[in-house]
């Protein structure tokens, strides 16, 4: 008679092995797909975008200012020259004014039109796709149209918004727009501000539309006014769009080029600013000085962009 031994008895002097996970090769190379998967990407972005910013930093530190090679390592010299330029101290002060315009006026309106649609106005739908569309036109094509607009022409010669202030006798609010020296760059701004207000409007309206009923409620119900209402519960809510908003429009601001081209040109002094200097420096073959903007314009983006992605990724740790 033969005895079996039932498969639930382990067996004297043989340890059961733990499984290992089918389609795990051992030697623990889990990690050579997603390398591979991801190894193209990094490539491309190695090359064509960490590789030129280190080719423009060199570009900026040599004495190469005509088409020929290089006459030799001038250091930190392009810059020196820069900063003691007063034309580029006058670019940076029209970006100044440019970025603090232009921020001002996207969050003012958008908040605004955010505002009203959220209090459920009737034909949301049509005022939300009104609000948006300008971000669907490029600022070239909207250049086109706002340097008709922004015609400097006065009196009989008018054209554009001069000429219906002077339809409407308004004469005193015509002005020379963007060829104002001191302050043209702001005229630059409104067609910047009309085109962006609507996408920081749906920033904006994403937002109130994230915040729970119940935390509403819940105020109204201990007593708040409409005003507290707004300044402890929902402004609070909305700080992290509202810095979303101020990060995404302010270094748009900052490389401000197209709809500067498409309105005033690239030899108009009065809406000079270090984008559009770069590439006349560019063109006249000055390859040093042209580099050297283009990595002080990278050093100022770097300073509005890196402490938020800084703080983003230490609150997402947190969490």
């Amino acid at each position: 008679m033969s005895s079996t031994v039932p498969s639930a008895v382990k067996r004297p002097g043989r340890s059961q092995r733990p499984r290992r996970p089918r389609g795990r090769r051992p030697g623990g190379r889990g990690w050579v797909a997603p390398v591979l998967l991801i190894l193209p990407t990094v490539i491309v972005i190695g090359v064509f975008v960490y590789g030129l910013i280190g080719s423009n930093i060199h570009t900026s530190l040599q004495d190469r200012h005509n088409i020929g090679p290089s006459q030799g390592f001038a250091g930190l010299d392009n810059y020196r020259d820069l900063f003691t330029d007063d034309d580029f101290i006058y670019s940076l002060r029209n970006l100044l004014l440019y970025t603090a315009t232009f921020l001002v006026g996207t969050l003012s309106l958008g908040f605004l039109w955010a505002w009203l649609l959220e209090r459920k106005a009737r034909g949301e739908s049509l005022f939300r796709a009104i609000y948006l569309f300008p971000m669907a036109v490029s600022f070239v094509a909207s250049g086109v149209v706002w340097r008709w607009l922004l015609n400097n022409a006065e009196g009989d010669r008018a054209s554009g918004l001069n000429r219906l202030f002077e339809t409407l006798h308004l004469d005193f609010l015509q002005n020379p727009w963007w060829t104002n020296e001191r302050w043209g760059i702001l005229a630059i701004a409104v067609p910047a501000i009309w085109q962006l207000s609507g996408y920081v409007m749906a920033l904006f309206l994403a937002g109130f539309r994230g915040i729970p009923e119940e935390l509403r409620e819940a105020a109204r119900i201990d007593g708040a006014s409409e005003w507290q209402l707004y300044r402890h519960v929902i402004f609070p809510q909305l700080s992290p769009v509202a810095l979303s908003a101020i990060i995404i429009i302010g270094h748009m601001s900052l490389k401000v080029f197209d709809l500067i081209m498409a309105i005033a040109g690239q030899t108009n002094y009065t809406t000079q600013v270090p984008a559009t200097q770069m590439w006349v420096e560019f063109t006249r073959g000055d390859y040093a000085r042209s580099a050297a903007i283009g990595t002080v314009l990278l050093l100022i983006v770097a300073i509005l962009i890196v402490p938020y992605l800084v703080s983003t990724y230490r609150q997402e740790r947190r969490q």
